[in-house]
């Protein structure tokens, strides 16, 4: 066999052996924040307020360098997309960005989920996937040979931003037992709501679910958080708790969900959060939105150090770069 000169010198190229495969995460597909515990949370939170010392400090570091992240979205996404992408490559990484553009990928020409998945694994050690079917998360999963991270699968899961949210959470308010949240909004279709309020049951909270009738939380996820003790309290009216919430969540009505648009005429401006319905809440209190906003929090309410929502979208970096690099054994 003929000896081929090598072309290049591999002295000194960053390694990519993992430094902790047994924190919990390294190479675990992410789809569901029913894998999560109080444990692993608290490791994830501890790496994040890391990332936002680091990104504080110096902005960015070659972590991931030679790593490769694949974002594909088959639905519009501003904060996760460009979160996570920003997240990569403020650790090191590349990134292969199929975001809010499928149109211009195969899928355009009728190419099945899990034939993207099992191209792009062949480009990416990582995969982050949004799309509008519930369970598409798994099919990924279950199809590609690197981790495959959920970013959403329709009305289902949505764990990174439930992750962000109890991260903002405790952060603002120094913890997260004995806390009274109000989730405020679209409860049916809210898939951040249904990830925010599984994790929140492993704490000692309150949890109150403000909706009108037709969307109120699914009956199913109401009966597990009602099986775990946890006290929940339901209402049409946001004026029932406001003087007593510790974090009131609010989310938008989701037009995209509805089939009957009438239906969503009826409740798209049920309610409006407004400085004058503030003076009514605690002085140590947040309210939260996981954006885009339509309508249902005033403008006003931004200049409120209460309003936590833009803290809230600055968290997303540091906990998803916290997730990258413990995905791939880097944390």
């Amino acid at each position: 066999m003929v000896t081929r000169p090598r072309l290049f010198q591999f002295d000194g190229a960053v390694s990519r052996e993992p430094v902790n495969p047994h924190n919990g995460f390294y190479m675990q597909d992410i789809l569901s924040v029913s894998q999560f515990n109080r444990e692993n949370l608290a490791y994830l939170f501890d790496v994040a307020e890391e990332m936002r010392e680091l990104i504080r400090r110096v902005g960015a570091c070659d972590l991931l360098k030679g790593y490769v992240m694949a974002c594909v979205f088959y639905e519009p996404s501003t904060r996760t997309s460009s979160s996570f992408i920003a997240a990569m490559e403020r650790l090191g990484g590349a990134v292969i960005p199929i975001t809010q553009g499928v149109q211009f990928s195969s899928v355009a020409k009728g190419e099945s989920l899990p034939d993207t998945i099992k191209t792009l694994e062949q480009y990416s050690d990582v995969i982050v996937l949004r799309h509008p079917e519930v369970g598409a998360a798994k099919i990924a999963a279950d199809v590609a040979e690197v981790p495959v991270i959920n970013a959403g699968d329709g009305i289902g899961e949505h764990p990174t931003q439930a992750l962000l949210d109890l991260f903002t959470i405790k952060e603002e308010l120094g913890r997260i037992d004995s806390l009274h949240i109000a989730m405020v909004g679209d409860l049916r279709f809210g898939r951040t709501v249904h990830s925010l309020t599984k994790l929140l049951t492993m704490y000692d909270v309150r949890l109150s679910f403000v909706s009108p009738e037709i969307l109120r939380l699914p009956l199913d996820l109401m009966n597990e958080v009602r099986g775990k003790g946890i006290p929940v309290y339901e209402t049409y009216d946001v004026a029932d708790v406001i003087e007593d919430v510790d974090v009131l969540y609010v989310t938008r009505v989701q037009k995209e969900r509805f089939t009957d648009l009438n239906a969503y005429e009826q409740v798209k401006n049920y309610y409006v959060i407004t400085p004058e319905l503030m003076k009514r809440a605690k002085e140590r209190m947040i309210v939260m939105h996981p954006l885009p906003r339509v309508g249902e929090i005033d403008p006003a309410v931004d200049q409120d150090p209460r309003a936590a929502y833009f803290r809230q979208v600055g968290n997303g970096l540091y906990i998803r770069m916290a997730l990258l690099a413990a995905v791939l054994g880097k944390a």
